[in-house]
């Protein structure tokens, strides 16, 4: 049974029914979904979450579906590493990476919100499904729609990675590349949406699909013995999935499972599109719409859905906004994967960049329980860091070439200049 009550308007409050629709007809506001958190309570617990399937629906008394017919049977669940060899290197004793580079079925974090948008679609009737993507979700709609049997519409910039592209196209969707960047993609998508009337995961499904990123908070918490992070780094594109992370961890609170929520939220962007950092750093709560430019595509939205509403979130945790170059985003690729074995697309760059510039300038303090929220898999953006990274050492197939190239000593040991 759902414990959706409705669907209220983040800005003037009025309540709709959990239908297909995400702007309030008073004000214009977003709506986003209201629960029944008294009920919830009676019914979750701890035992029943740790008892439940090893996917986000462990979690589906926290999210708007009705059940039990639950698509994505195996997304979310992913590790939360205790990143040691970084953390040694960045002077911090306890950092933790959250590795959605890993998850199911696409290798991001939109695996998440797309099981629970699809799955709410399905519920409500719809037999089409579609998207407006910078890459990730894409494949991730894609994909879900492909194991729904579903028919399925996917729109994106003209200029996605290659390996993005191939990721929508393997699933056979039809796959519309817009000549402009996301934010004109979004404008045409808006407009499809009211003429035809299917589920686009991020318009008229936008209430449902956004609280998928709230699991990010559940597991975090659940895998760190039910407890808060002290301090957090999150990417930012429309801002949603840092409002989400900070809704979700009170949620835990709101029905009992953990007694407080003591964590600082940070937001991390590319500085090639960073409104809603600028707009912090500024000491401002509202931002002004940039044109993209930066090689972090997943996170080029230029004006961003929930930016005012990330602000909001950062500074209600006392928290902080920052932004880095493109040389630093490869450069935080590069660090992560030489650290800790984990190769992340170019928003987790940007996290790693900016958790960089919070422990150096003093936010983040050696000792704060720390986790930085790597999002999506480094084999889906390779052209960012394939001329940052060198070429193989090329020899000829004879020992004396190996230990000359290597400067092997008869002890072993050695290396290539």
């Amino acid at each position: 049974m759902t414990t959706m009550k409705a669907l209220v308007c983040r800005e003037c409050g009025k309540e709709y029914p959990t239908k297909a629709i995400h702007v309030c007809e008073m004000c214009f506001g977003p709506l986003e979904v209201k629960y029944s958190y008294e009920e919830i309570k009676k019914n979750i617990s701890r035992k029943k979450i740790q008892d439940g399937p090893h996917s986000i629906w462990r979690y589906a008394d926290l999210l708007p579906v009705e059940g039990p017919a639950f698509l994505g049977p195996h997304a979310g669940m992913t590790p939360l590493v205790r990143a040691k060899n970084l953390g040694a290197h960045l002077g911090l004793d306890e950092l933790y990476i959250k590795n959605d580079t890993v998850n199911h079925p696409t290798l991001s974090f939109k695996d998440r919100v797309v099981a629970v948008a699809i799955t709410r679609a399905r519920e409500l009737g719809f037999e089409t499904i579609a998207c407006a993507s910078t890459g990730n979700l894409a494949n991730s709609v894609a994909a879900h729609a492909a194991e729904a049997g579903m028919r399925c519409y996917v729109f994106i910039p003209g200029d996605l990675e290659a390996a993005k592209v191939l990721g929508n196209l393997i699933y056979k969707p039809n796959v519309v590349e817009i000549e402009g960047n996301y934010d004109d993609v979004n404008r045409l998508c808006s407009e499809i949406a009211g003429e035809h009337g299917w589920a686009f995961v991020n318009i008229n499904i936008r209430p449902y699909y956004a609280e998928g990123s709230k699991t990010l908070a559940f597991e975090t918490v659940e895998q760190l013995g039910w407890r808060t992070p002290d301090q957090v780094v999150i990417p930012m594109a429309s801002g949603s999935l840092l409002t989400k992370i900070w809704k979700g961890l009170h949620e835990m609170k709101y029905v009992g499972l953990i007694d407080e929520v003591r964590t600082k939220i940070n937001g991390a962007q590319a500085e090639g599109c960073s409104p809603i950092s600028t707009a912090f750093k500024a000491g401002r709560d509202f931002f002004k719409p940039v044109k993209p430019k930066t090689i972090a595509k997943s996170l080029a939205i230029g004006n961003p859905a929930d930016g005012y509403y990330a602000l909001k979130a950062t500074a209600e945790s006392k928290g902080s906004m920052d932004m880095v170059t493109d040389d630093e985003v490869v450069d935080g690729i590069k660090l992560l994967a030489q650290t800790e074995g984990i190769f992340a697309e170019t928003a987790g760059g940007v996290t790693i960049g900016v958790l960089q510039k919070l422990v150096k300038n003093g936010t983040i303090k050696k000792g704060d329980l720390t986790v930085a929220y790597i999002t999506g898999n480094g084999l889906k953006t390779q052209e960012a860091v394939i001329d940052a990274v060198g070429r193989p050492v090329r020899i000829q197939p004879s020992l004396v070439a190996f230990e000359k190239t290597f400067k092997m000593g008869k002890n072993g040991g050695g290396e290539h200049d």
